[in-house]
């Protein structure tokens, strides 16, 4: 009896079938092709995806059949630049000195299942107080419900330059913070800050290469970096195999970043045919925060609702962002999708698509910006960013074709990360 159970034990062991999930796709956009492809099947094993196959394939008992057939299914959504720890509203000012980092990481946990939920299964924060390097590791380890992050905690800048966390305070309050607060001045503090993000735990740089719209600053485009300070923080984040990003409205400040090596360009506002021909000789890539630069616009003429220092800036900046995105489009420039959720409320992600659009960019280049584009530019085109065999199963489906009417990506139906149902 001993030894018939033990022959059991090795049997069922060693013979055993994994389970497997199919999902019957009516229409399937795959993140690679030019065109979408009718009546397909994804088959999954674990975390991974299988094998893509045509028509409805069936297992055995044992797996699971998904029924998407009335769907559109494409890879799971990234979205390149977003703010996990704030969204912003007419208190947002104050917020820095009534909230706590624990009120920061309750409402950063809310605003991360918001942005799963509508389909956007990695994402990049490109700025915060360092809770959002927290809020990583808990989505990683289960224990928050997200999307996948890549962080560069707290952005870089220079003292009183966009990211300055002083700025806008009384003197009393200003002190003078250095590279590990995120303010740097010289090539020694530059390599320090960088050095300071690795060891903080980000996985990625943000610099604000020129002024901005929402800090208490009156400069909203000027450079503001020197080019040796540039230079020292792109090759100290090479060191540690950090893809960059440069915020960045006016043309002097984003020519040095790009010259400097930088990997993407944030809103692009004022960029010029000479930097865009450069962004296509070093494969920079853009990504657009249309839907941010719609927002800022829209609350400038809301009385009260931004400091008055920011009203003129964002009156001035906001309308531009479309435009220039649509001109580096058509001229060649690389396209990563990328939104600025916090500066509007996040899970309304989507609606940078119908922007894209509206701007000239066709339906499906847009989808593969917010699918392979941006796993390029995060370098996890292996794992993501299309439905291939081998990669990590992170699929969404919508109600409709997107193709047709991008309006749908506003309705996720299905998410999918890593092999889990999450919606």
């Amino acid at each position: 009896m001993k030894l018939l159970f033990t022959l059991l034990l090795i049997t069922t062991s060693f013979g055993a079938v994994a389970q497997q999930t199919y999902l019957h796709c009516g229409l399937l956009i795959d993140g690679e092709s030019d065109k979408p492809s009718k009546n397909m099947t994804i088959i999954l094993e674990g975390k991974t995806i299988k094998k893509v196959q045509k028509g409805f394939v069936v297992g055995n008992d044992a797996d699971t059949v998904i029924d998407l057939k009335a769907y559109t299914v494409m890879p799971g959504l990234m979205d390149t630049h977003v703010h996990l720890e704030k969204e912003f509203d007419k208190n947002s000012y104050m917020d820095r000195f009534t909230l706590n980092e624990a009120d920061i990481a309750f409402r950063s946990a809310e605003y991360a299942k918001r942005t799963v939920m509508a389909g956007f299964t990695t994402v990049r924060d490109l700025g915060g107080t360092g809770v959002n390097i927290s809020l990583m590791k808990a989505i990683d380890k289960g224990l928050v419900v997200g999307p996948r992050i890549y962080t560069a905690g707290k952005s870089i800048a220079t003292t009183g330059g966009h990211a300055d966390p002083s700025n806008g305070m009384k003197q009393a309050f200003m002190g003078d913070p250095g590279p590990d607060k995120g303010v740097i001045n010289g090539i020694a503090e530059a390599r320090k800050a960088v050095r300071q993000r690795y060891k903080n735990g980000a996985n990625t740089i943000k610099i604000t290469a020129t002024g901005g719209v929402l800090s208490v600053a009156k400069d909203s485009k000027g450079a503001q970096f020197m080019m040796d300070e540039l230079e020292a923080i792109v090759a100290t984040a090479k060191d540690y195999g950090f893809v960059t990003a440069a915020h960045a409205h006016g043309a002097e400040g984003m020519k040095r970043a790009v010259l400097a090596g930088i990997s993407s360009i944030e809103h692009g506002t004022e960029m010029t045919e000479e930097i865009m021909d450069l962004m296509i000789e070093r494969g920079t890539y853009l990504v657009p925060t249309i839907t941010a630069g719609k927002e800022v616009t829209e609350k400038a003429h809301v009385h009260g609702y931004y400091p008055e220092v920011v009203v003129p800036k964002a009156k001035a900046i906001g309308p531009q962002i479309q435009g220039t995105f649509g001109r580096a489009y058509k001229r060649g420039v690389k396209i990563a999708f990328g939104t600025d959720a916090g500066v509007f409320p996040h899970g309304q992600n989507w609606k940078e698509f119908g922007y894209m659009v509206e701007a000239g960019m066709p339906p499906m280049e847009a989808i593969k910006s917010a699918t392979m584009e941006a796993a390029k530019l995060l370098r996890v085109e292996n794992e993501l960013g299309s439905i291939e065999e081998g990669k990590l199963a992170d699929i969404i489906a919508v109600e409709g074709n997107p193709l047709e009417d991008m309006s749908v990506m506003e309705n996720v139906f299905f998410v999918m990360k890593e092999g889990e149902v999450l919606k």
